[in-house]
């Protein structure tokens, strides 16, 4: 059965509905039904091995976000379906985030502490070089188009895991792309939680950072407003080092995707965006590792 036909197949809409397609995803396919006055979001996708996605353990994540404040309600769950509250508001773009960055914060830091209270059952951790070493693997194994500068990724990943040093660990979102930020007009709401796990703080501010094109100075702020401190040059370089890591991910990432995913998406071109984004990234951290 396709997957609009599974949807309308559900046991809980009070009557015949119409599923219509949501734009913008990169790694699911979503739909939005309209059912007796109320909208919901309904996610299609199974388990994404090659990107380490248990469709388990977003549910368990998805169910404590609700209950810690800061996203929907699931409403319904089976094998390859979620169904969630719809949030009506603005999703935010990369300038959105960054004018709204207290808010932002206050979100980030609410994820971050309130989830673990209402978690259940296993929950995995996201430990972005094990990933970065886990896609360089797949990769080589794809005899993929990139495969000569595999090298140098792990060679850098372990140095900048090193840079990392010792870490807190909290639940982190782990996937701060503008999209996932949504204001209903009175509040914040942060979606999609298909990467959640524990993590360290420093991994989701370097990649809310590096998704939303953060300027130095906006990435002072980010780590005041969080650790409510001055920055010394320790954490900014630490910072630093997870903000690399994150855009090299997201590179590899999306390298993974261009030789698995099915979805009508240019992952070749957002893989060289990311690489550009990422290779920037680097000379400043070089910079600031030389002082």
């Amino acid at each position: 059965m396709d997957a609009v036909s599974r949807i309308r197949a559900l046991p809980l809409w009070d009557g015949p509905v119409e599923p219509v397609p949501l734009t913008g995803g990169i790694t699911n396919t979503n739909f939005v039904v309209n059912d007796a006055g109320r909208r919901y979001v309904v996610r299609v996708g199974e388990d994404i091995p090659y990107h380490g996605i248990l469709r388990s353990a977003e549910l368990a994540a998805s169910r404590a976000a609700h209950a810690a404040g800061v996203s929907p309600a699931v409403v319904h769950a089976e094998p390859g379906l979620l169904v969630l509250d719809h949030i009506d508001g603005r999703t935010y773009g990369e300038a959105d985030v960054r004018a709204d960055l207290d808010r932002v914060v206050e979100l980030v830091i609410r994820t971050h502490r309130g989830i673990p209270e209402h978690l259940r059952g296993a929950a995995p951790i996201f430990w972005v070089f094990h990933v970065l070493r886990d896609y360089a693997h797949q990769l080589r194994a794809a005899d993929f188009r990139l495969n000569a500068e595999l090298p140098r990724y792990l060679a850098l990943a372990e140095r900048l895991e090193k840079a990392v040093g010792p870490v807190d660990i909290v639940f982190g979102h782990n996937d701060l792309l503008p999209a996932n930020f949504i204001d209903d007009g009175s509040r914040l709401w942060l979606i999609d939680w298909d990467y959640a796990g524990f993590n360290s703080p420093l991994f989701d501010l370097g990649n809310l950072a590096s998704n939303n094109a953060f300027s130095e100075a906006e990435s002072e702020r980010l780590l005041e407003l969080y650790f409510d401190r001055p920055v010394d040059d320790a954490l900014r370089l630490r910072f630093h080092a997870m903000l690399v890591a994150s855009l090299l991910r997201e590179a590899m990432w999306s390298m993974a995707a261009e030789v698995n995913s099915t979805l009508d998406f240019d992952y070749r071109a957002y893989t060289a965006e990311n690489l550009a984004r990422f290779e920037a990234a680097l000379v400043r951290f070089n910079e600031m590792e030389s002082r």
